[in-house]
């Protein structure tokens, strides 16, 4: 392996001679060639190529997104690698012009000259491949595997990897390390230039399955999955255009944190949601004590409101007489009843049931015509199932179900709800889950997010709920399992990427294995993955935070840091909350991001001192920059977030403020492993004895 970007090197006499000066000139070239690209987009005439003005519509927002496809991002390299192949390979491994194609950038995006040769290989095509998963051992046909270092969107760097070399020795890339351990400023960026093999065969795995990723904290889990919605649009793309594809998240900061990792990779038509909005039929304004939360979580509560649904279904005990003109009609009672009990033994959703019903009362009206000698078709069956008399033994037999509703009287009435939870439920679960004062209609309840999962739970009993071709699912493991069974129904005939790490499930009803989770969510044969080598937290911190997972999650693998910088790890006891703002003061003198995290109590306290003090500082969500680099976190909403370097509040502050010591040391667990490259531990209170004697300890 050589790396060449020492600018003290004297450069060769020939300076076209020089791999770097040739590398800037591919670039120069290429961006020239992508700016050509969009040019020959935005000059495209469809005057006289639409048929009427709702094809030049679609077709203009067409070009419209093809030419957002193609900016140019002058922060973002267009191309990050290079592969030079030995000889032409198998079909499908790279492009059969040996003397066109020895020689491939990879990048981004693809991007072709005027000829339509290409300068730039997308990383999603399979000629890409070889770049993430050839080794000395399985060099894939590459004779060289190059990587390119950028500073401020200029190509600074390149170092050379000779995998048919047996002379050279393997090691770690200096660029790779570097790219991982970049200071982190603004939103989560891609990493499409360090993505490792055991991560390109998770992003990779086909459209059909579904893919379970276990991952502690570090190992790229989230990036992995929003790596495979980019690829699974690149191999699938017209399928999922049809069908749509969907990021879930546990929350809007997470939400905003990521938002720009699809767009760098060239994808801008995904959407983003947490579970809350998926399930948003009501106003959410309550909030539920964990037990009842639990409960109204739990699997049992499906059979209940399917049992409620069903039980507004009357069997008729008298016949039903169609007027026709001149003619009656008699359908006894007994056949209504027969019609009735096939469609509730056909289980569908009670909406198309209820849709169906009048049709087979219809067609037992026209066997009787037919045997009268007439001769209807399909309009006489469908004006007898629009029939008033029809209609009303319907309206009696199957009437309208209101979801909302549903769920508002089994919370507020005991004698419903016990008749329908019973077996399911004990009495001392139902009477957790009444109102102690019921609210008078659906407007003026109070509901709760458990509630709004019933809601959308009982809406899908009565009409099914749209599937998507492909959904991603972050932070899984603080889901319910009627949660799950939400997210579930948006990919009932699609498929998944649950991505996720038992040890920070950091809810009441956090789920204990994923077999479980995989099950409610409708995916039980997906394929579960773990990821344990961590590439983002330091040595010493991730060391430090794994004290906690015997006492949390035993049996889980602690994560192996592959980063060769131990990072930094100090804890410190205080005496007053000024030596908090003293530790952000350090933080504040390195380079990057930082996140003061604190217990939910503690934030506002914290607040007032950081202003007092007249120190600025960010929210979750709101994107950190070169000028306001210090973030507020509350421990709540610290998941899936990272910092360069993290100022750790009060860590018994932290567990005490959860509802059972599990969920605090898991809470504890998220906290402690937010920092990139350096932890300062700052308590005035004891420290929880889980995490035993510090490493490195200051007093102030």
């Amino acid at each position: 392996m050589s790396a060449h970007d020492d600018p003290l090197v004297d450069p060769p006499a020939d300076p076209a001679a020089d791999p770097l000066v040739r590398e800037r000139a591919h670039l120069t070239s290429s961006r020239a060639a992508l700016r050509a690209m969009r040019e020959d987009v935005q000059a495209l005439d469809i005057r006289d190529v639409t048929a009427n003005w709702v094809n030049a519509k679609v077709l203009e927002a067409q070009i419209e997104e093809r030419i957002k496809a193609l900016a140019d991002l002058s922060h973002t390299p267009l191309f990050f690698g290079r592969l030079d192949y030995l000889h032409t390979t198998q079909e499908g491994q790279r492009p059969p012009q040996e003397a066109a194609y020895t020689t491939l950038h990879i990048g981004r995006r693809h991007v072709h000259d005027g000829d339509g040769d290409p300068m730039v290989i997308d990383w999603r095509a399979p000629v890409s491949q070889p770049f993430y998963r050839a080794s000395k051992q399985a060099p894939m046909d590459v004779a060289l595997r190059r990587r390119f270092g950028y500073t401020g969107g200029e190509l600074t760097a390149y170092e050379d990897e000779h995998l048919s070399d047996p002379a050279e020795a393997a090691r770690t890339s200096k660029l790779l390390q570097a790219e991982i351990e970049r200071p982190r400023v603004g939103p989560m960026r891609d990493i499409v230039a360090t993505i490792q093999p055991e991560q390109d065969e998770i992003v990779r795995s086909g459209l059909g399955g579904s893919v379970c990723v276990q991952g502690g904290p570090g190992t790229g889990k989230t990036a992995v999955g929003l790596h495979r919605v980019a690829y699974l649009l690149y191999a699938h793309r017209e399928r999922l255009a049809r069908t749509g594809t969907l990021v879930i998240g546990p929350n809007r900061s997470f939400l905003h944190y990521i938002e720009q990792v699809l767009p760098a990779l060239g994808e801008l038509e995904v959407k983003q949601a947490t579970v809350d909005d998926l399930v948003a039929h009501v106003e959410v304004r309550g909030k539920d004590e964990a037990a009842t939360a639990v409960v109204k979580g739990d699997a049992r509560m499906a059979e209940v409101l399917r049992r409620a649904v069903r039980s507004h279904v009357t069997l008729p005990d008298e016949a039903l007489m169609v007027v026709r003109g001149s003619r009656r009609w008699r359908i006894p009672g007994y056949e209504l009843e027969e019609i009735v009990r096939e469609l509730l033994d056909r289980d569908i959703r009670y909406g198309a049931a209820r849709d169906a019903l009048p049709q087979r009362i219809a067609h037992a009206v026209l066997v009787r015509m037919e045997a009268a000698g007439e001769a209807p078709d399909d309009r006489v069956q469908d004006a007898v199932a629009r029939n008033a008399a029809v209609k009303a033994a319907v309206k009696a037999i199957w009437p309208p179900v209101d979801p909302a509703k549903l769920v508002l009287r089994l919370l507020s009435d005991a004698e419903f709800l016990a008749e329908h939870a019973q077996g399911l439920l004990s009495p001392d679960e139902q009477k957790t889950l009444l109102w102690a004062k019921p609210p008078r209609s659906v407007r003026s309840a109070k509901w709760s997010a458990a509630d709004a999962v019933l809601i959308d739970e009982a809406n899908d009993l009565v009409e099914r709920t749209h599937s998507l071709g492909h959904v991603v699912l972050d932070e899984a493991q603080d889901l319910s399992p009627m949660q799950y069974r939400a997210v579930g129904r948006r990919c009932s005939t699609g498929s998944a990427t649950v991505l996720g790490d038992l040890a920070q499930g950091t809810t009441p009803w956090a789920t204990e294995s994923w077999a479980e989770a995989l099950t409610h969510l409708g995916k039980p044969d997906a394929a579960v993955e773990e990821l344990t080598a961590g590439f983002r937290v330091p040595r010493e911190v991730i060391a430090y935070a794994s004290r906690l997972l015997p006492h949390m999650s035993p049996g889980l693998a602690q994560v192996r840091s592959v980063r060769e910088s131990p990072g930094s790890l100090e804890v410190r006891h205080v005496t007053a909350d000024a030596a908090v703002l003293a530790a952000c003061e350090e933080a504040l003198r390195n380079e990057g991001s930082i996140g003061l995290i604190a217990a939910d109590a503690r934030v506002p306290v914290l607040a007032e001192a950081l202003a007092g003090a007249g120190m600025s500082y960010l929210s979750p969500g709101q994107e950190t920059t070169a000028e306001s680099r210090l973030t507020l976190v509350p421990a709540s909403l610290a998941k899936g977030l990272e910092y360069d370097y993290v100022v750790l509040d009060e860590p018994a502050a932290i567990v005490d403020g959860e509802p059972d010591e599990r969920t605090g040391l898991r809470r504890l667990y998220v906290c402690l492993t937010r920092a990139v490259s350096g932890l300062s531990v700052v308590h005035g209170a004891p420290l929880p004895p889980q995490l035993g004697t510090p490493t490195a300890s200051t007093t102030t």
